[in-house]
């Protein structure tokens, strides 16, 4: 048995991360394992957008604070956070309700928020088409993340500032059990580490520990598919840009007193079929990320969303992003898919094991924004302070 801890994580993306990071923060000796060399799913695979304005009930809580603590670590190391707001833009009468509708209850609370005229739009964003922009909601306070370089540099600053901090890379959990009064996990090869207390944040992976608890559970995988463009270098198109379907789709529209009677028209219908929401966001590099789409398959079934990306759906995201902004989408840079785990109840798994294996998966597409806020308050709860 090698050396006890206080706590061990499973899973190195951003839930396992920021469950390490509070634990270490509250003085707690850590052990991180990560089945790859370096995180490669949803973590990275993402938009890198932190979008607190897009969420409702305590994970809009989770993301102002998940917000402030980015923006605090970056002033002290650089993660690759910049502070550059967040726009939806809506396109039609139903959109521009709903961003009226959610402004005034951001106003009730005091989170900052503006409304945009298609002029101010049109000067913030000269890329964007007239024939697209009827008005916007922008969040000047927000951030955005690169996602390729975001979990690693945590990973460095954490390195640095924790003496109580082990990370251990290429490293696939086998087993995790508690035995005589302490959590026991087991990896690959056969070596053994001891702790108080487990987090399991496992992402989608669903088959290796505790299949037979998963298989229960309403639990279902989501793949996305995005593209690249070539670097941009004479293009700004600054912040997270989300778009009518945006409106149409995160959970704090769907809040608003206005969504449940609102129509899909006719020239949308086939994109919400395949989950598709416009968003764009401009890397350090130029390069323009365009996307998404959401396929969905049951625990169990994950194998039926296939390895191959739906060019289709990638032709129906470039038309669609074609008709709201004027930039080059042709020569692509790359395109992929990314797999994230969700529960149906659209909050998150949770489940503990003999009282000190604690699994936290099925977040959704929230890990970004909101991960750093559930982990705090879950470190809390899992140590009694």
């Amino acid at each position: 048995m090698s050396d006890k801890y206080d706590l061990i994580v499973v899973g190195a993306g951003a839930m396992g991360t920021f469950h390490a990071y509070h634990a270490l923060a509250a003085g707690k000796k850590v052990l991180m394992l990560e089945k790859d060399q370096r995180p490669i799913q949803a973590t990275v695979r993402n938009f890198g957008m932190v979008i607190a304005s897009g969420m409702s009930g305590k994970w809009f809580d989770y993301g102002v604070y998940g917000t402030g603590l980015y923006k605090s670590i970056q002033e002290r190391f650089d993660v690759s956070v910049r502070n550059n707001g967040s726009v939806y833009i809506a396109s039609d009468d139903d959109e521009q309700q709903l961003i009226h509708e959610l402004k005034a209850h951001y106003d009730t609370i005091g989170y900052g928020c503006e409304l945009l005229s298609q002029h101010a739009i049109l000067a913030k964003y000269p890329t964007l088409k007239a024939t697209y922009c009827r008005e916007a909601l922008y969040f000047p306070q927000e951030v955005s993340v690169e996602p390729n370089l975001f979990i690693h540099r945590i990973h460095a600053f954490m390195q640095q500032s924790f003496e109580n901090l082990s990370i251990r890379r290429s490293t696939a959990v086998t087993g995790c059990d508690v035995s005589n009064g302490e959590a026991q996990v087991t990896v690959a090869g056969g070596e053994k580490f001891a702790a108080e207390q487990v987090v399991v944040a496992s992402g989608h992976e669903f088959k290796l520990l505790f299949p037979e608890v998963f298989k229960l559970q309403n639990l279902s995988v989501s793949k996305l598919q995005m593209l690249r463009t070539k670097p941009l270098p004479a293009l700004s198109l600054s912040g997270n840009i989300g778009t009518g379907l945006s409106i149409r789709r995160y959970e704090a529209f769907r809040e608003c007193p206005g969504y449940a009677g609102i129509k899909t028209p006719e020239h949308l219908q086939e994109l919400e079929s395949y989950g598709i929401h416009i968003l764009l966001k401009q890397a350090v590099d130029g390069t323009v990320i365009i996307g998404d789409s959401h396929e969905y398959a049951r625990i169990g079934e994950e194998e039926n969303l296939g390895y191959a990306l739906n060019q289709h759906i990638n032709a129906l995201m470039l038309n669609e992003a074609g008709r709201i902004a004027d930039f080059d989408m042709t020569g692509l840079s790359e395109t992929w898919a990314g797999h994230y785990g969700l529960h149906d109840s659209e909050e998150i798994f949770e489940n503990t094991v003999d009282g000190r294996i604690h699994i936290a998966v099925g977040i959704g597409g929230k890990g970004m924004t909101c991960s750093a806020g559930y982990a705090q308050e879950n470190i809390k709860r899992i140590f009694g302070e």
